[in-house]
């Protein structure tokens, strides 16, 4: 069976879940929305319905799921307005700009009792499935500590970004909402559980920016920095910085058996090892069965494994995709050091 999809959003939206859905065998899109670009892109992509709006959209043509990748400011009402029609919806992270916002979403899709799931699409990196699949098989244990960090140079006072609503604090714009949150999920999804225990920080260490028009001003975070304690002896260390020279991504569970260890440039690029007193062992991956999407954008294969999962739970109720409840516990850790309220 053929789902039909509306997309929210120009940017992220046009350039990954259009051509995500578009590819997928159960998915056809059939709308976009987006108050400036929906009908340019809907005649690029050859996408039969553009309008302004999520409610427009709702209104405007027949629809199966809603995906919704416009800005964080916007997931509240159109998450809200998607179940209330009765969709599948599936949401952006990060989810939304507040836990109370995200528990009334999390409340409206239990009442809807569609299927509902958070785009972290970063679960079905190959290498994060093996560790994932390493401490369910019991590989690892007691796991001790979960150390996730990702450097990047994107926000170094001497890059430039286009200003905009990702620069304001406001609108959910910043580095703990685009990068922590995926992060997070991450560790709580290894963990198996949220954490009991939060602390952590944001840092601003460049408000000062420069683009094509001049000078801006920022008020976000270029640096998100958190501890978790999941109790049972277990800890997370979580740090995502945009300010850095190199790029280095890292994913590694430490248990008091071994550790199993996941880095590269970036979560595209890593390379897995499993590390005890004995011997170092690289660890074959089993790549994505949409590897060859990625000459679209490296995101597209992961997106379309998520896809997956989410017909599995539209037609089953039984599924793996990141759930909005475990998107709310994700608001939950963001809240406690300092994202959104």
């Amino acid at each position: 069976m053929k789902y039909k999809v509306g997309i929210t959003g120009a940017g992220f939206g046009a350039r990954v879940h259009v051509p995500a859905f578009s590819a997928h065998p159960n998915f056809e899109v059939v709308a976009i929305a987006s108050p400036h670009r929906a009908e340019s892109i809907a005649r690029e992509r050859s996408i039969p319905h553009a309008f302004a709006t999520c409610e427009e959209m709702l209104a405007g043509c027949e629809l199966d799921v809603v995906s919704i990748a416009a800005p964080p400011f916007t997931h509240h009402n159109d998450v809200l307005a998607a179940l209330a029609a009765g969709k599948h919806v599936i949401c952006e992270k990060p989810f939304a700009l507040s836990v109370a916002q995200a528990e009334e979403m999390v409340a409206a899709a239990k009442r809807a009792g569609t299927a509902t799931a958070v785009m972290h699409e970063f679960r079905w990196v190959p290498q994060r499935m093996a560790l994932k699949e390493l401490i369910d098989n019991g590989h690892l244990q007691p796991m001790r500590e979960i150390e996730i960090s990702q450097l990047a140079g994107f926000l170094r006072e001497d890059a430039t970004r286009k200003r905009g609503w990702w620069f304001e604090r406001e609108k959910g714009g910043g580095i703990a909402g685009a990068l922590l949150s995926h992060i997070i999920d991450s560790a709580n999804w290894f963990a198996g559980r949220p954490p009991q225990r939060v602390s952590g920080l944001l840092r601003t260490a460049n408000r000062v920016r420069h683009d094509a028009e001049g000078e801006f001003t920022s008020n976000v975070d270029d640096g998100a920095f958190a501890l978790l304690d999941y109790g049972e002896g277990l800890v997370a260390r979580l740090a995502v910085d945009g300010t850095s020279r190199v790029e280095q991504s890292t994913y590694a569970v430490h248990a008091e058996n071994r550790t199993a260890v996941a880095s590269g440039t970036d979560v595209h690029d890593m390379r897995l090892f499993s590390v005890d007193p004995e011997e170092t062992n690289e660890l074959d991956c089993k790549p994505s069965p949409y590897r060859q999407m990625a000459s679209v954008d490296k995101h597209v294969p992961l997106v379309m494994q998520l896809l997956d999962e989410f017909v599995k739970l539209i037609e089953t109720g039984i599924s793996t995709v990141p759930t909005f409840q475990e998107a709310l516990e994700t608001q939950r850790v963001l809240k406690a050091i300092g994202f959104g309220g």
